[in-house]
């Protein structure tokens, strides 16, 4: 269940020269960095922003419903997962080409959604990941252990999909309004290994991506995911690996990867 939709949306959408372009923002106890992540967005990199507040327990609905955004709040907490789903199925719902997702608790640098959605413009891709690889991510704050652990288990995907990403766990992405209909979405987790799972979904319909670098910054205020959670989304993204040879050698076939 989900609360009525807030925002200042014009009923009459102005015209536009380029695709339409949606940010949307998977919210939890975002209240103290939604603001500036907003402001921070480049106004002319984006037609829309819609955030789903996923049952916060803080002042985030109060701070989503004061902005000129679409706001949607779930009842019942769905988790990281749950959450995509409903911006993704929103964002298609109000007609866009292209979708963003960026985190409203200012961990990655919002002011480059224009560069992450101009190879989609160009039709140059069809997925752009924002790399905290391509970047410097330990002068930026992160954990030594969640860099090892992203740098093992990237190499672990790369080595088993085929691919060459530098990182598979970003959470800030850019996709085609094709790409996302393509794929059973909802089908994936509720959880955190959603990200991954949509990757791999990508992967085997033969989407094209492309990879651009981002600064990030980890402190107080920003959420993250704490070592406990980081070895269940560990053993999570292995078992989609199993799960993707299974299916990939008809073995059985998976739904969600059909």
């Amino acid at each position: 269940m989900m609360l009525p939709q807030t925002g200042t949306a014009s009923e009459i959408e102005p015209a536009r020269s380029h695709p339409k372009t949606v940010v949307v923002m998977p919210a939890y106890n975002a209240a103290r960095t939604l603001e500036k992540t907003y402001y921070n967005i480049p106004p002319n990199s984006y037609d829309e922003i819609i955030l789903v507040d996923d049952a916060s327990s803080d002042g985030t609905w109060a701070v989503a419903s004061s902005l000129p955004i679409t706001a949607i709040r779930h009842r019942k907490n769905r988790g990281y997962g749950g959450n995509q789903k409903t911006c993704y199925t929103r964002a298609l719902e109000h007609g866009a080409e292209i979708v963003v997702m960026l985190h409203p608790d200012y961990q990655y640098d919002p002011t480059i959604v224009g560069d992450l959605v101009q190879p989609l413009r160009r039709g140059e891709a069809d997925v752009v990941l924002a790399s905290r690889l391509l970047g410097d991510p330990l002068r930026g704050g992160m954990p030594l252990w969640k860099y090892a652990a992203n740098r093992f288990l990237t190499g672990i995907e790369n080595l088993a999909l085929g691919t060459h990403f530098s990182e598979f766990h970003t959470g800030y992405r850019a996709y085609t309004r094709k790409a996302l209909e393509s794929i059973n979405f909802e089908a994936n987790s509720e959880n955190f290994v959603f990200d991954n799972e949509i990757i791999v979904q990508m992967v085997l319909k033969g989407f094209r991506f492309k990879e651009i670098p981002v600064s990030t910054r980890y402190s107080f205020d920003c959420s993250s995911v704490r070592f406990g959670q980081g070895c269940v989304y560990g053993f999570g993204i292995l078992k989609t690996i199993a799960k993707y040879f299974v299916h990939r050698f008809g073995i059985y076939r998976y739904k969600q990867f059909l």
